[in-house]
């Protein structure tokens, strides 16, 4: 439920985030890597995970970036507060 007390033109910060999951790409790609050379395929199964899933959130972040803002709450959505109904 929404207070009313939230900033008007509060945004996520898709673009920290994507440069966030760039960094941790490169690592897992690097860990990956780098176990599998070092012959630890246990290591290098686990960092293979941690890549998949950093890859799956970075195509949702550009998904979502490449959409733009695109949901304003209408006057149904609450705190407005809905018309009063007076009888006559």
């Amino acid at each position: 439920m929404r207070t009313g007390s939230e900033p008007t033109t509060a945004r996520s910060a898709l673009r920290l985030r994507f440069w966030l999951s760039v960094w941790g790409l490169v690592w897992t790609v690097f860990g990956t890597v780098a176990f599998l050379l070092a012959g630890r395929p246990g290591w290098a199964a686990a960092c293979g995970a941690l890549w998949l899933v950093i890859t799956v959130d970075l195509s949702m972040i550009v998904k979502h970036i490449r959409q733009g803002p695109h949901y304003q709450p209408g006057p149904d959505v609450p705190p407005y507060r809905p018309p009063e109904h007076r009888r006559p």
